[in-house]
């Protein structure tokens, strides 16, 4: 099995979509899972559900529909390193657990690949 040859995706590119998934999994956190007071009263309660929200929320779009609401946004989507096509469940846990330590998805290969695509067999790729 030969493996394709994929352009790069710039880093701007994959910092802006995992920061637009983050603030969206933020505000639901503030919004519905860290109680009430103020505004710096609440940030403390949110840590670990922002987590949780951003691991399910990343985790369930990229394998059902290959992005998460950041990439779709920004005209990403992830796929098979191997051979182009739609990633597994499988591919996608593995994925989303390696990003979350983000020094694994700030560190890349010659390809582009951050740790957490290496380990994954996928590569992130514009969809448009």
């Amino acid at each position: 099995m030969t493996q394709q040859a994929y352009p790069r995706v710039s880093q701007g590119r994959r910092l802006v979509g995992i920061t637009l998934d983050w603030f969206a999994c933020y505000a639901i956190a503030l919004g519905f899972f860290a109680g009430s007071g103020s505004f710096t009263d609440r940030i403390p309660s949110a840590r670990l559900p922002l987590l949780i929200l951003l691991f399910a929320e990343y985790s369930l779009l990229v394998a059902l529909t290959g992005a998460s609401f950041g990439h779709r946004l920004v005209g990403l989507k992830v796929v098979r390193f191997s051979d182009g096509g739609q990633v597994t469940p499988k591919q996608a846990l593995i994925r989303t657990a390696l990003l979350l330590p983000l020094v694994t998805a700030i560190t890349f290969d010659e390809n582009g690949r951050g740790i957490n695509e290496r380990f994954s067999n996928t590569v992130l790729v514009r969809s448009r």
